[in-house]
């Protein structure tokens, strides 16, 4: 049975597990899409973003998810709540990010012949770990993903995975650089004023597989050799997930002066211009929207040498490369940073910036997935005007 419908704008329906992602990192998707004449519906569980998202020229449908859930009732009920939206909006595509969006909804939407395109934007850490449920998650990529039309990768190591454990095929897989970056809207602010310290931002949800550890062990050994170098945290705590880093102990990192929790925010800009440099001692990423946003607004990056992380800058220009779960040799990367003159971390900010704009323009993104459903035979209501010379014209996606 195919739930297509039959509007003069085809329907795009994108699924993820929180309206925060996709009002933070799927905006000017979704603007592009509107644009070019495709009826875009989103659907994800309710939080404070949910009722900016129409603005954005969208419909919003709640769809309740539990982000850390197994219990097989509660994956059943979630299926019948996939096949009931499908069957209420009856799109002709469907886009997926995340896990169970990525699983659960494009099985039920590719047997119901819509159009699929998938977004890998990180494997999770069940999928890394293994035993029975990395099995179990992988076999539920292999279900989900077998009638995509595209499936993305934010990185070449998690698409050549995928296909050597054959999850994809390889003529289904594409690497994008990451989800891009907005790079008019992470500009590049002026110099910061000098005043004597070096300020080092990690920007994450605070859990362990994001090296948050790591940088507090790198600040400890460092604090008494460099007392001008603070250390901060910026991002959720989220004692729910397994990896989460306690309340209890991050407020003994702050007691203990090794650093300075920021709490959490809508808009990343104004702590990334107060940063001398951004750090990510995560274990694996897609690729780190984090770093992007850093990079393009000209701040060194120091990151651990993974998949996801290593992308976003060029070892000794741009930033600098850590080893994987080593204290020390995240600290040493740090102290090296510190060391540099102001105009020396200045440059290697503006190689970021260059780096950004030749290779993880947003546009490049966007333009991809306006590519993918043409191909797929989705086009959008604005492809039927024409120009003077009668030819389709198909708006550009924002820049």
């Amino acid at each position: 049975m195919n739930f297509n419908n039959n509007n003069e704008r085809p329907k795009v329906l994108i699924v993820l597990n929180t309206a925060w992602n996709l009002y933070n990192f799927r905006a000017n998707l979704i603007r592009a899409l509107v644009a070019a004449g495709y009826d875009v519906v989103t659907a994800a569980p309710t939080d404070a973003f949910a009722e900016r998202l129409p603005a954005l020229g969208c419909r919003f449908v709640p769809l309740p998810m539990s982000g850390h859930g197994t219990a097989l009732v509660g994956e059943l009920a979630l299926c019948r709540r996939f096949w009931r939206l499908l069957r209420t909006e009856r799109p002709q595509a469907y886009l997926g990010y995340t896990v169970k969006p990525n699983t659960y909804g494009s099985l039920l939407a590719g047997l119901t012949g819509v159009a699929v395109v998938n977004n890998i934007s990180g494997l999770g850490t069940a999928f890394l770990r293994g035993g029975v449920l990395g099995w179990v998650v992988g076999r539920l990529y292999a279900l989900g993903l077998w009638r995509s039309g595209r499936v993305f990768f934010q990185n070449t190591e998690d698409r050549n995975l995928f296909v050597k454990r054959r999850l994809v095929r390889a003529a289904q897989a594409r690497v994008l650089p990451g989800s891009g970056v907005d790079l008019q809207r992470f500009a590049a602010p002026p110099p910061r004023g000098a005043d004597g310290t070096v300020r080092f931002l990690l920007v994450a949800r605070l859990l362990r597989d994001k090296g948050v550890v790591e940088f507090v062990e790198a600040a400890r050994s460092l604090r008494g050799r460099f007392p001008q170098a603070r250390f901060q945290l910026l991002g959720a705590v989220d004692e729910a997930n397994p990896n989460g880093i306690r309340r209890s102990e991050l407020q003994q990192w702050v007691d203990a002066g090794l650093v300075d929790y920021l709490g959490t925010t809508d808009d990343v800009r104004p702590h990334l211009a107060q940063a001398d440099c951004v750090v990510l001692p995560s274990y694996r990423e897609g690729t780190s929207r984090a770093l992007l946003e850093a990079a393009a607004m000209a701040r060194p990056l120091i990151a651990t040498d993974v998949p996801g992380c290593r992308e976003a800058l060029d070892d000794g220009v741009s930033g600098l490369l850590c080893r994987l779960k080593e204290a020390p040799d995240l600290a040493a990367r740090m102290a090296q940073l510190i060391e540099m003159t102001p105009e020396a971390r200045a440059a290697m900010g503006a190689a970021g910036r260059l780096k950004m704009e030749r290779e993880f323009d947003e546009a490049i993104v966007i333009d991809a997935y306006l590519a993918e459903l043409a191909r797929l035979g989705v086009h959008g209501a604005a492809r039927r005007t024409r120009d003077d010379g009668g030819n389709p014209t198909q708006p550009a996606a924002p820049r």
